[in-house]
C-alpha cells in the first residue's frame, strides 16, 4: 500500500488539456448511452417482431448491463495498460456493430448475441475507460469530473428518444432503426475515442488531504485491486452500489411495461405522448443529476451528499406509485426520480478513487461497477417475474423503495465512519512514509 502527500497542489502546465479531455469523455459517453436508456421504446416492438413474452425479451437488457459490468475488472485493466485510444475506439465500433447487427435478428438467441453481448461488452469499454481516466485527470474536481462524463451517458439519449421513437412508427421500423441509429452511434463513439489519452504527472495538480473530495487518495501507487478486494469498505460500497442500481435499472427496463399498464403509456401530456416524454424528462434529469451531487459531495462530502439524494429518490418513488395513473404526474415524477438515481454514478467512482487511490482506479472502479450487472439481473427478469407471480406492481417497488432507504441510512451511520478510521490510517501510514523516506 502506498500513502498519501500533503503537498498543496501545483498548477497544471496545461489547464486546457483536461477540459479537452473531459468534452471528449462526455461525447464518447454521450454516444453510448442508448442501448441502455432507450430500450424500453424497443421491448414492445420486439415482443411483437419475435412473438417472445417479456420476460425473455427482457434478458437482453440483463445480459447487456451484465457484459457492460461483470467484464469491467478485465476492461479496466486494458485500458489502464495500453491506453484509452484504442481500447475506446474498440469499445465506440462494438456498440454501433450490436445494433446494426441487432437489426437482421430473427430469434431470441441473435438478439441476445448482438443488442446483449456485443452491446455490453462495447458499453462497457467505453464507460469504465472514460470514468477511469477523469478521477485521474481531475484529482481536485473529482466529483465534478465523473459527475460530467457520467451525465453524458444520461443525457446522450435525450438527442434520440425522439427520433428513434418516431422512426419505429415510420416505414423506418425496428429494422431500419436499429441500422440506422448503430451506423451514428460507430461513428461519433470512434471519433471521440481517438482523442482521448492518459494524463501526464506535470500536467496535473497534485492531490491534497485537506481537500473534502480527496481526503484519502494515495497517489504513489494507491491500493492495487488484491488490496482493495480486502477491504470491508469496499464491499459495503458494493452493496450499496447493487441495491441502488437494481432500483434505477428496475425502472429503465420496465417503464414501458408498467406505463402501459398504469393506462398512461399513449396519454397525451403537454401535446407529446407520455412515455418517451418521460423518458426524455428522465435523460435530462439522470443527466443534470450526475454533476450537481458530484460538485455538493466536492464540498459537504461523499456520505451526506449519498444520504441526501437516495433519500430523495426513495420520497419519490413512494409518490410516484401512488400518483401513477395521472399522465402528469407519472411523466412529472419520473423525472424527479431518476434526479435521486443518477448521481451513483458520480458519487461512488468519486469515493472508491477518495479511498484507495488512482494509480488503479480504472481496475478499481471495474470491480465495483460489478454492482450495476447484480443491479441488472435484479432490476430486470427478476423484477419481470416478482411483477408476473404478484400480477402487481405495488410489491416490485416496495421492495426497491425499500432498499433506497436502506442505502441511505447505511451511507451515514455505517460508510462514513468507516472510512473515516481508513482516513486516520492513511494518515499514520503517510507520517511513517515520510519519516522513513527522510531518513534514508
Amino acid at each position: 500500500m502506498a500513502v498519501a502527500h500533503s503537498a498543496r497542489p501545483k498548477a497544471a502546465s496545461s489547464t486546457s488539456t483536461r477540459w479537452i479531455q473531459l468534452g471528449l469523455g462526455m461525447i464518447a459517453m454521450m454516444a453510448i448511452s442508448s442501448p441502455q436508456y432507450v430500450w424500453a421504446l424497443f421491448t414492445g416492438p420486439l415482443t411483437e417482431k419475435l412473438d417472445v413474452p417479456l420476460a425473455e425479451i427482457q434478458v437482453t437488457f440483463s445480459l447487456l448491463i451484465i457484459l457492460q459490468t461483470f467484464l469491467a475488472p478485465a476492461q479496466g485493466y486494458l485500458v489502464d495498460r495500453f491506453g484509452p485510444r484504442l481500447l475506446l475506439s474498440c469499445g465506440a465500433a462494438l456498440t454501433g456493430l450490436s445494433w446494426i447487427l441487432a437489426s437482421q435478428a430473427t430469434g431470441l438467441m441473435g438478439l441476445y448475441v448482438t443488442y446483449g453481448i456485443l452491446g455490453g461488452i462495447g458499453t462497457g469499454i467505453i464507460y469504465v475507460g472514460v470514468v477511469g481516466m477523469m478521477v485521474q485527470w481531475f484529482p481536485d474536481k473529482r466529483g465534478l469530473a465523473t459527475g460530467l462524463v457520467a451525465a453524458g451517458y444520461g443525457f446522450g439519449a435525450i438527442l434520440t428518444t425522439f427520433p428513434i421513437s418516431r422512426s419505429l412508427h415510420s416505414e423506418a421500423g425496428l429494422s431500419g432503426t436499429l441500422m440506422t441509429y448503430g451506423i451514428i452511434i460507430g461513428v461519433v463513439g470512434i471519433i471521440a475515442a481517438i482523442g482521448m489519452r492518459r494524463p501526464d504527472e506535470d500536467q496535473l495538480p497534485q492531490s491534497t488531504l485537506d481537500t473534502p473530495s480527496n481526503d484519502a487518495v494515495l497517489e504513489e501507487g494507491g491500493y492495487e485491486p488484491r488490496q482493495m478486494l480486502r477491504s470491508p469498505i469496499f464491499w459495503l460500497m458494493f452493496v450499496m452500489m447493487t441495491m441502488m442500481s437494481t432500483s434505477g435499472l428496475m425502472v429503465i427496463s420496465q417503464m414501458g411495461a408498467f406505463a402501459h399498464d398504469f393506462g398512461v403509456a399513449d396519454a397525451m401530456v403537454f401535446g407529446l405522448a407520455a412515455l418517451p416524454l418521460a423518458l426524455s424528462i428522465d435523460r435530462f434529469t439522470n443527466g443534470l443529476t450526475r454533476p450537481f451531487f458530484g460538485w455538493v459531495s466536492d464540498r459537504i462530502g461523499r456520505e451526506y451528499t449519498m444520504t441526501i439524494a437516495f433519500g430523495v429518490e426513495g420520497i419519490a418513488m413512494t409518490i410516484w406509485l401512488l400518483w401513477a395513473h395521472n399522465p402528469v404526474a407519472f411523466v412529472l415524477l419520473s423525472g424527479v426520480v431518476f434526479f435521486g438515481w443518477g448521481e451513483i454514478f458520480s458519487l461512488f467512482p468519486s469515493t472508491l478513487t477518495d479511498t484507495f487511490g488512482t494509480k488503479h482506479a480504472t481496475t478499481n472502479y471495474g470491480f465495483l461497477y460489478i454492482a450495476q450487472g447484480v443491479g441488472s439481473v435484479l432490476g430486470g427478469p427478476l423484477a419481470a417475474v416478482l411483477h408476473d407471480m404478484t400480477d402487481s406492481w405495488n410489491v416490485v417497488f416496495g421492495v426497491v423503495i425499500a432498499m433506497n432507504f436502506l442505502t441511505a441510512f447505511l451511507a451515514l451511520v455505517v460508510l462514513k465512519p468507516m472510512r473515516d478510521r481508513h482516513r486516520e490510517q492513511s494518515y499514520a501510514d503517510g507520517d511513517l512514509y515520510l519519516a522513513a523516506r527522510q531518513d534514508a
